[in-house]
């Protein structure tokens, strides 16, 4: 057995070591590349196998070097750049020269420079400025280190891009990454019947999912799957050591929890499902630690959206409205010739439904690994009502919680979030361009915990081992597909496009 772990802590350590070794690598050669194939060619016979439509066409002067690769996080790096720099979440102006002709105006500011341009800015009507439609948390958090490195070493974000932006990206995405992968090797060891598994899970979290495809770009998607595993961690720890948790954990359970509604509005769903339980079993303890740290990011995120625009709500609350749908705005394209794209697909929901499961976009086709994790959350679940049962007399101790009960809140939560972006009608786009379904990425982490058993029964066989590679085989190479920018269409809908088979 001594051999065993011997070989567990070398192999886990090799996975973590490699996997923040590549997303490092991400981070400090990140650079905004110009990819030929995606412009219009200069005469009607050059190639071209997907022409632009619109077209677009190459620009006619070297284009300023930038490590910001997309519309998503140059408004995130405006935002800080604007706190920092100019003491304001105003990220640029609109003047109309004649009042009375709104379609005459002059902008100015941060989104004017070619670097920092956006389509994901909105517009204050009232007061004719421009803000990220991103809401301002987390930009605030990221706007501190940026301070911080501006007075202890004068760098500047638009002098010292290359020295700036990689030092924050390594501190928010890259770190805590090394913490996530070390928590979880850690609570994989210690399922000592299932090492194979366990490992396996591993490979997975460390090379086969999108969180290490976005370690190169500042987004709220990977901090909201580290809080995700930081809030369920000390559950998790508990349950193996069948013991209650201590205060300091519900405080921490609860501050990751709600930190991570505030990057992912949809994961109120994980805190509840996470808390009640607790309150149930132990309510004092969840009054008086979980709930307070819960609330306090959750109240941080309402404030700051209150202090930046005046309102409690997020920006892409007012979506369709006129905070987006001013004059020369992206988002005013809809219901006009020049809404195309996939920022403007209007298929029915079934369709959006199937791609988003099991099409271009497809959280089972893109990582087929979790169609194992999925057998594994079923079989996982398996005395889940009766558990229930003795949650609801009290008679579930020491906790509140089980393998058979993580189950099926796992998979509750994730039909729940599914659901509401289901509702969402008016944003059937995927994510725009993004290399896999973002707005489910904080799943990752609960849809690992369902590997270990299922690949542990799997890897008992040659079938099942030769199964278990090729669902790994495929994860890591579309995780790996946009090596060059994560804000690009993932390899699916890209072999469909080259094929003639679908266009947005």
């Amino acid at each position: 057995m001594e051999k065993g772990h011997e070989l567990w802590r070398l192999a886990s350590g090799v996975l973590i070591a490699a996997s923040v070794a590549i997303a490092t690598a991400k981070v400090v050669s990140a650079e905004l590349l110009y990819e030929p194939s995606r412009f219009t060619p200069p005469e009607s016979e050059g190639y071209s196998r997907i022409r632009p439509d619109p077209p677009r066409y190459w620009p006619a002067v070297r284009p300023d070097p930038t490590p910001m690769f997309s519309s998503n996080d140059r408004s995130r790096w405006a935002t800080v750049r604007a706190l920092v720099d100019e003491g304001t979440y105003v990220i640029g102006r609109r003047h109309y020269p004649d009042p009375t002709d709104p379609q005459r105006y002059v902008d100015s500011g941060i989104i004017t420079e070619p670097a920092y341009r956006s389509l994901d800015i909105v517009l204050n009507p009232d007061t004719g400025e421009f803000y990220s439609s991103k809401p301002p948390l987390f930009a605030t958090l990221v706007a501190g280190e940026y301070w911080l490195l501006q007075r202890l070493f004068g760098w500047e974000i638009v002098r010292d891009r290359w020295l700036v932006v990689p030092t924050i990206l390594l501190t928010v995405n890259v770190l805590p990454w090394g913490i996530f992968l070390g928590l979880l090797s850690r609570h994989l060891f210690a399922q000592a019947d299932q090492l194979a598994g366990g490992l396996f899970t591993l490979a997975v979290a460390a090379l086969g999912t999108f969180l290490l495809t976005f370690a190169g770009t500042l987004n709220n998607h990977l901090p909201a799957a580290y809080c995700v595993l930081f809030a369920l961690y000390p559950v998790l720890r508990a349950m193996e050591q069948q013991r209650p948790l201590t205060r300091g954990e519900y405080i921490g359970s609860g501050f990751f929890a709600g930190l991570a509604f505030t990057f992912e509005l949809p994961a109120l769903a994980f805190l509840v499902a996470l808390g009640v339980p607790l309150l149930w079993q132990r309510p004092r303890s969840v009054l008086t630690g979980f709930l307070p740290a819960a609330l306090l990011p959750i109240m941080a995120y309402f404030l700051v959206n209150f202090i930046a625009l005046g309102m409690v709500s997020p920006p892409y609350s007012q979506f369709g409205g006129a905070w987006y749908n001013f004059p020369g705005s992206h988002w005013a394209k809809w219901g006009t010739p020049g809404a195309k794209g996939i920022d403007f697909n209007q298929e029915p929901t079934h369709i959006y439904a199937f791609h988003l499961l099991f099409g271009h976009h497809g959280w089972f086709s893109l990582t087929p690994v979790w169609l194992v994790a999925l057998a594994g959350l079923c079989r996982q679940s398996y005395g889940a009502l009766a558990d229930l049962r003795r949650l609801i007399r009290r008679q579930l101790e020491p906790l509140g919680w089980s393998p058979a009960l993580l189950a099926v809140m796992i998979l509750i939560v994730s039909a729940v979030v599914f659901g509401f972006y289901l509702t969402r009608t008016q944003s059937y786009n995927y994510g725009g361009f993004t290399s896999g379904p973002r707005w489910l990425f904080w799943l990752i982490p609960l849809w690992l915990l369902g590997l270990p058993r299922a690949a542990q029964f799997l890897a008992a066989s040659p079938w099942g081992r030769g199964l278990l590679l090729l669902t790994l085989a495929f994860s890591v190479f579309s995780a790996m597909y946009p090596a060059a920018n994560p804000w690009r269409h993932p390899w699916i809908l890209n072999l469909l496009e080259f094929c003639d088979i679908l266009h947005y």
